[in-house]
């Protein structure tokens, strides 16, 4: 399964570069995960629960990075085991491009999966896929940029602020 995507971040390509080799950063972005720990140059352990569709899982991998270009470009490459459920592999190169609003991140994934989660066919996979790779991207940006203009002015007018969760899903 590939995929490729850009999108605008309201932020130095600098800033965006260290979010990216930053473990909290990861954790908090990277849906459902538990724990990330490590370092960019010895590599990251890190663990995460997702379900898709019936097939509920933690994954225990490790994510390594290479061809890493300072404030440009760098390779995501990670795998994990599920247990009974299979395992997951796949990998990111990622470029970063300065813009004058900021910057503009460009990713070209593929992931690959087996054991019961290959059982239940593509579409799931490459939707749940998409999925999980576009909640990183839109999670990282709102780490970089804060919450949108439209949560924010919610946000003011009712004297709340709301959660990544329940802007991205409209409820409380």
């Amino acid at each position: 399964m590939k995929m490729t995507d850009t999108r605008p971040i309201k932020a130095t390509p600098a800033e965006v570069y260290a979010a990216l080799l930053d473990p909290e950063v990861l954790k908090a972005c990277v849906p459902g995960a538990t724990e990330v720990t490590g370092n960019p140059k010895d590599g990251f352990e890190a663990s995460v629960t997702q379900k898709v569709g019936p097939v509920k899982a933690t994954f225990k991998g490790q994510v390594t990075l290479s061809d890493m270009v300072e404030n440009q470009s760098l390779t995501i490459d990670g795998q994990g085991k599920g247990g009974a459920a299979g395992f997951a592999k796949g990998g990111a190169k990622v470029s970063i491009a300065e813009t004058p609003e900021g910057s503009e991140l460009s990713y070209d994934v593929e992931a690959k999966v087996g054991g019961k989660l290959a059982q239940l066919g593509s579409r799931i996979i490459d939707g749940f896929s998409k999925k999980m790779a576009d909640q990183f991207f839109t999670n990282l940006q709102e780490h970089l940029e804060g919450p949108a203009e439209s949560d924010a002015i919610e946000a003011s007018e009712t004297g709340e602020k709301k959660g990544w969760i329940s802007r991205l899903t409209g409820k409380e």
